[in-house]
């Protein structure tokens, strides 16, 4: 595993953990984080071993975004953007559970690296918002993500104002899925990781396909994905795994 200026990665037992590593600066990300977390995706969406990646920023907070004094000082050009949302898609389509740890500060690049996610996992001082139209800029494919979590009027008023919510309300309107206690942060985010870790099969990456064509297919072809990919689930060794546990009157141990 390569050496990253920005941010650290590691894998071990099927789970692959990556921190963003400027936490004098909030995890903001600069020119430099936009490579770097092209590195990584690009990376672990070949590691056939990994079945959960598990996202968090180093210190207090996730991460505030683009790195601000780059942006004030015209250091961020268009192809900032690009590698941005290349990261994004590879986390968002890679076939693994990509679950995102937030603490404090999720703002800007780092909420929408969040809704590229699989799942969200909040501290109970969690800040999230898209404050890009404060800059004079769109908040990125945020623009394209949030509707689906939260529906269009919410996704509109987060994103024409700029403000932001707590992880309470988040909680309360679909935009995270998890909210725990800011003291037990690390365990209880890690035995979220460990319950998706359990029934993470071929069936659950095959459903994490078709969860994100849902808004794309129409009917027709979505069934016919579906019996594509279910052919896949029910021929996998997973499968066959889930039913010897069955048998065995036990759970299922999927590799």
């Amino acid at each position: 595993m390569p050496q990253l200026e920005t941010m650290g990665w590691q894998i071990a037992d099927k789970i692959a953990r990556v921190v963003f590593d400027r936490p004098q600066l909030l995890n903001a990300m600069s020119n430099q984080a936009t490579m770097d977390v092209n590195t990584v995706a690009d990376a672990l969406a070949q590691e056939d071993g990994v079945r959960v990646v598990v996202i968090t920023g180093a210190g207090r907070a996730f991460s505030t975004g683009i790195d601000l004094k780059q942006l004030s000082t015209d250091q961020i050009e268009m192809v900032y953007h690009h590698r941005w949302e290349r990261a994004l898609r590879i986390f968002e389509t890679m076939e693994k559970i990509v679950i995102v740890g937030i603490k404090e500060y999720c703002l800007g690049g780092g909420l929408q690296l969040a809704l590229a996610c699989d799942v969200r996992v909040a501290a109970d001082d969690a800040i999230l918002g898209l404050p890009a139209i404060k800059e004079g800029l769109i908040p990125g494919l945020g623009t394209y993500r949030l509707p689906h979590y939260i529906g269009l009027g919410r996704a509109k008023r987060l994103i024409f104002s700029g403000e932001n919510v707590k992880a309470q309300e988040a909680y309360e309107i679909g935009l995270v899925d998890h909210v725990v206690c800011l003291e037990d942060f690390e365990p209880e985010l890690e035995r979220i990781v460990q319950e998706y870790l359990r029934v993470c099969s071929v069936a659950t990456i095959k459903s994490k396909t078709l969860v994100n064509l849902s808004f794309e297919l129409g009917y027709d072809a979505m069934l016919r994905k579906y019996f594509e990919l279910q052919e896949v689930a029910q021929t996998s060794d997973d499968h066959y795994e889930a039913r010897r546990a069955y048998r065995e009157k036990r759970d299922p141990v999927f590799k």
